[in-house]
Order: C-alpha cells, then structure tokens, then sequence
C-alpha cells in the first residue's frame, strides 16, 4: 500500500529544510534536486555497496542521463566511521573536480549519513548535501539536526560538526529490504523517542508492537513520522545542545560505552542503545525519579521488540568508556534520566556509586538473557 507524503518542517535560524516522508520518494529526488542546489551543480552519491545493489537503480532513474551523479563508496561498518576515509572521499571529490557549487548526496543507514555530512562541512570549508536515509534508525534519529562526524578508538562521534543538510528524504519502501535486526535497531530509537517526549508514541509502540514489527506500512509510517516530529521539535528549540537536545542521548551515555568496548562489532547501535535505555530506566527507578510500575512499563516494551543480543564486557571497562562521553562536563557525569513516561531530564550528579551499580545491574541481565 502507499502512503501518501508527509512532510516535516525542522526550522532552525539559518537552517530551515524538510523531511519528506514516504513510499516511492526515491526516483522522484533527481528531479527536486535543481531546487535543492547550485544551477548545473554537479552531484556525488556517498554510499554503501550493499545499498546500491538494492537502490542505487531506482534512485538513478530520476536524474538526467545527461547529467548523472559520479558515485563514490564508503564500505558499511562502524570501523569505516573513520577520518581517514573522510580524507579519502575528499580527495575523490577534489580529483573529480569538485567544487564550492556541487552538492553531496548520502545514501545509506546512519554510518553513510555521519560521514557524508561531516564530509560536506569540511570540503572547501562547506558544501550543500542532502540525506536519504535508507535505514529505521537513520530516518528518525541521525539524518535529521545537523550533527556530522567520525568516531576515535577512544569513543564515538568525539570529532564532528553541526552541518544541516537541505532535505532529508526518508523512503519507506527501502525499510522492507532491510534485515529484522536492523529494523528492530530502529525502533528501539523510536522507543526512546516516547520514552523522553511523546507518550503517545510510546503507547501507540507498547498497544502495536506486534504490527510494528510486521512492518506494516502504515503502523512504520504513524511511528516513524511522530519520531522525526519529537527530533524536529527539539532539534529546533536547542540547536547546538546546550540543554534540551541533551535528552535524544537517553540511553547513550552506556550505549555508546557498550560499542566502544566490545570495538563496534557485537552490536548493532539500536542494540547497544535499548540496553543503554533499560539500564538509565533502572538508574532512573534507583533515584526515585520512576516508579517501579513505569519502570516495569519501559522496560516490557524495550523487551518486545527485542530480543537484544547479548555481548561481553567487564563492568571496569564499562565505567572506563563513560567518561569519555560528550555530555559530561568539568569531570561530572551526566547523565539522562526519565521522570516519566514521556518526560526527560539532565541529572549532573550522577555518583560514581550510582554508575556502578547500574554497570552491575545491567551486566546481571545481560547474563540472563544469555542462559
């Protein structure tokens, strides 16, 4: 069935583009791209080998034959989030005769979208790109708000820029490709989405779950649309996150920490964020933020869409890595918490104690789930 566009505005001083939302988007972008860029501006798709096989003939069908996109090809894995293949890109461009006037194409799932944006704010110090994101995760979380960047092996997305692109274009119909981890990876993220702001949301994903994963296109459509709006909403009122945009990280601050320990191969990031999110749930419970009623509630409805694989890693090298993420600030930990279903926070103190315990806690079900 098709699913009409939708439309979401994200308006940012200096910045104000759109989402265009829906089924059969893809061969429709060439031809909207005269209204997105330079006159004549030549085009470079950014993407993965595995996604141009599946798309890469549908999405060339709406450019002129006279004047197609060169395609340049970033292989998939988080270990290729790298500087050193920005470096490799931007010298492409600039061996292809890239200028000031071309613009960048990203086409692929969140890794391709990072790269790609990060790669358009730097080369010949900023050039217009546009996201077409063909992953659930990457078309309700990283191809919308600006944020660019490359991972270090001391922690993720540590160099980066805010570097907005002039359209995102999220295709439904390429979430039927996808492998069912990669689909559930997404939701997780949409989860997180009710979880901090939008309670309808979360329960809409708790009452559904099961059509939601039969990815039936309209329940994908209603969930992800309310999503990219949460992010929309947020992104415009604190563009750089200074305060309010620090809640999308629920479940990032030990989500991330899994990636970096486990070196980005045991999980998928959806994965290591639904089990950041049960365990800032517990640490939220431990503070008396959440009752144990709702804790029980977020936590039945992360489990639903799982299962969550599990992974190994030593509670001290979990501690380790959060120190490292971006939200801390002068040596304090912060980290954020829910309040309620629907209703997030910045905690600034959380305790070395209280960190460790929710290490344990979590490591504890982690070893459940493998027996």
């Amino acid at each position: 069935m098709k699913i009409m566009a939708r439309t979401i505005p994200v308006d940012i001083p200096g910045a104000n583009y759109s989402v265009h939302l829906g089924s059969g988007l893809l061969p429709r972008i060439g031809k909207r791209l005269p209204k997105l860029a330079s006159a004549n501006a030549r085009a470079f798709i950014v993407t993965a080998p595995e996604v141009w096989s599946l798309w890469g003939k549908t999405l060339l069908s709406g450019f002129p034959a006279t004047n197609p996109p060169q395609v340049l090809f970033l292989p998939s894995g988080e270990k290729n989030k790298r500087f050193a293949n920005v470096e490799t890109l931007a010298t492409m461009l600039s061996e292809s005769g890239a200028d000031r006037s071309s613009i960048l194409i990203a086409f692929g799932g969140g890794i391709i979208g990072d790269v790609t944006g990060f790669l358009a704010a730097i080369y010949m110090r900023g050039i217009p790109y546009i996201q077409i994101p063909t992953t659930l995760l990457s078309q309700v979380d990283s191809s919308v708000g600006g944020k660019t960047g490359v991972n270090l092996s001391s922690g993720k997305n540590l160099i980066g820029s805010f570097h907005h692109p002039r359209a995102v274009f999220a295709d439904t119909d390429v979430l039927h490709t996808l492998p069912p981890p990669e689909l559930r990876a997404g939701l997780y993220e949409c989860i997180k989405a009710g979880i901090i702001r939008d309670a309808a949301l979360f329960n809409y994903m708790e009452r559904n779950a099961q059509t939601i994963l039969s990815a039936d296109d309209a329940a994908l459509t209603r969930v992800i649309a309310a999503a990219i709006r949460m992010k929309a909403e947020v992104v415009t009122l604190d563009e750089r996150e200074g305060g309010l945009r620090m809640i999308l990280n629920y479940g990032h601050t030990i989500g991330h920490a899994i990636e970096t320990v486990t070196n980005y191969r045991a999980l998928l990031h959806g994965e290591a964020v639904g089990w950041g999110m049960l365990a800032a749930t517990e640490l939220s419970r431990m503070r008396g933020l959440l009752t144990e009623a709702q804790a029980s509630r977020i936590a039945a409805v992360i489990h639903a869409y799982g299962p969550l694989p599990c992974f190994r890693a030593t509670a001290e090298k979990l501690y380790e890595a959060t120190a490292r993420d971006k939200k801390n600030r002068a040596g304090a930990r912060r980290f954020i918490l829910a309040e309620a279903i629907g209703k997030a926070l910045i905690v600034p103190d959380i305790t070395d104690a209280e960190l460790r315990s929710t290490i344990d806690w979590l490591l504890a079900r982690v070893r459940e789930a493998g027996k």
